[in-house]
Parts: C-alpha cells; sequence; structure tokens
C-alpha cells in the first residue's frame, strides 16, 4: 500500500485516539468532535491507500498478512463511523479508534511482502475476507462487552462519574454485544468453510488438524456456545459479556495464525 497515505492515516488515528482517550476523562464534548473529524480524515486516506492497492494490480487483495490487518482496521473503523451516524456513541471511539490503530501500527511495522499464489490458491482471499467480517464483529462485541463490564461496575460501586456518564445504557451495551455476535459468527462459519475448500484444492484435505485449524474450531466452538446460550437458554448479559471478552483472545490468536499459515510462507 502506498506509504504517504498509510503513514497520514497512522498519524491521524493516534491523533484521533489521543482525543478520544482524552474525552474519557473530560466533560467537553467539543472533543469528541475534533476526535471524530480526525478519525473520518484517517479513515478517507486509508481508503484511498486500500483504493490504490487495488488498483495497482500487483498481487492478488489481502494476499499478506500486512493487508489483513489493514482490512481489519480500515473494517473497524467502518463499523465505528456507522454507529455513530446512527446512534451518536461518541465513547465508543475511544475504544474502536486504539484497537484500529493497534492493528494499523503492527501491519505498517511487517515487511511488504505480497506472495504469489497459484491457482489453486487465488480464490483463498475470499477466506480472509470472510474471517476478518467474522473477526470485526467479535471485536465490536469484545468492545461492547468491555463497556458493559465497565458501567455495571461503576453502577454497582455508585461512582457517577465522568465515564459514567458516558457510557451507553446497559441495554444498548447488551444490544450492540449480542447484534455483533450474531453478525460476526456466521461470517467465521463461512470463512471456515472457504478455507476448507481452498486447502482441499491445495493439499487434497479438508482438514489438517494443524494449530491454526485447530484455533479456528476452537473459536467457532466457543462462539456457537455463547450465542446459543444467549439465544436459547437466556444466558444474562454480564455473563455473555464476560464470554465475550475471553473469546477475543482466541479470536485474535486463530486471526494470526490463520493468516501467517496461509500468506505468510508464501513469499
Amino acid at each position: 500500500m502506498p506509504v504517504s497515505f498509510v503513514m497520514a492515516t497512522i498519524l491521524l488515528y493516534l491523533a484521533g485516539t489521543v482525543c478520544f482517550l482524552v474525552y474519557l476523562l473530560r466533560r467537553s464534548e467539543a472533543l469528541s468532535t475534533v476526535s471524530l473529524w480526525l478519525t473520518a480524515a484517517g479513515f478517507t486516506t486509508h481508503t484511498i491507500a486500500l483504493l490504490l492497492r487495488i488498483w495497482s494490480g500487483s498481487g492478488t487483495p489481502l494476499a499478506s498478512f500486512q493487508e489483513a490487518l489493514s482490512f481489519f482496521s480500515w473494517m473497524l473503523v467502518l463499523v465505528f463511523l456507522a454507529v455513530e451516524f446512527r446512534h451518536r456513541i461518541h465513547v465508543l471511539g475511544s475504544f474502536i479508534v486504539p484497537l484500529a490503530l493497534v492493528s494499523l501500527v503492527s501491519a505498517a511495522a511487517l515487511p511488504d511482502r505480497v506472495p504469489t499464489l497459484g491457482p489453486a490458491l487465488r480464490t483463498v482471499w475470499l477466506h480472509v475476507t470472510l474471517s476478518m467480517l467474522g473477526t470485526v464483529g467479535f471485536a465490536v462485541a469484545f468492545v461492547a462487552g468491555l463497556m458493559y463490564v465497565i458501567q455495571d461496575g461503576l453502577l454497582k460501586s455508585k461512582r457517577f462519574n465522568v465515564l459514567y456518564s458516558k457510557l451507553p445504557p446497559l441495554d444498548f451495551l447488551d444490544n450492540l454485544n449480542q447484534r455483533s455476535i450474531i453478525l460476526g459468527f456466521p461470517l467465521l462459519t463461512l470463512g471456515i468453510i472457504t478455507g476448507a475448500i481452498s486447502a482441499e484444492f491445495a493439499k487434497g484435505s479438508y482438514l489438517n488438524w494443524n494449530p491454526e485449524q485447530v484455533w479456528a474450531l476452537v473459536t467457532w466452538m466457543f462462539y456457537f456456545v455463547v450465542l446459543l446460550g444467549r439465544l436459547t437458554v437466556g444466558w444474562r448479559a454480564k455473563r455473555a459479556a464476560y464470554l465475550t471478552i475471553i473469546g477475543f483472545a482466541g479470536v485474535v490468536l486463530t486471526l494470526i495464525g490463520v493468516v501467517l499459515k496461509n500468506y505468510g510462507t508464501y513469499s
């Protein structure tokens, strides 16, 4: 991806992150406006960088760990801007934008190697795209769960401070948590299926039981249980919040393992 646009995006996301974090501690609403505009500007330069990468035609989209992480960061900010536009939940940026910044900085720190894929692996980008979209859903569920736990703790301790006044109601956070899992789970499922099909074409086996595939299946089962518990058993919101926080660690490990396995070795 064009280095100048990536660096501009990192600087804008960094500035947005700092403003959003300061916004958590101060009552000034002007900070949220500044943070939002900085993030939106960063999203614009990020979008340009991704489009220039696609138009350059130098390889397959999402053919490296670097590109996958950048796409994940871009999707996170897109989801934040969409939720912000509809619900005006400024504080959400204080949690999502730093996560997007870390992802993009990690991507920029990696070598810019675009692998040459054989014909059987040229559709593997679909597997990565679907898996990334599912991961974005789980990341938003993680953020919603984290905010739920914080807000619940503030309520129980009766600490009605600045942070309490900025966090959304528990019902909204619970709903956001559940909807994010409902959207993320089928996308991850499709990602696993397309990955298995790609493995069949490439290696003659749908499942090789390597660590990356095992982690992906464990993560899938974990969120299947969480989703089933929420929709059928009626698990309480607080339990679901804690589970999604724990589950996101597994998602990150799966993401790193799967993408490195499928792309990092093809150089």
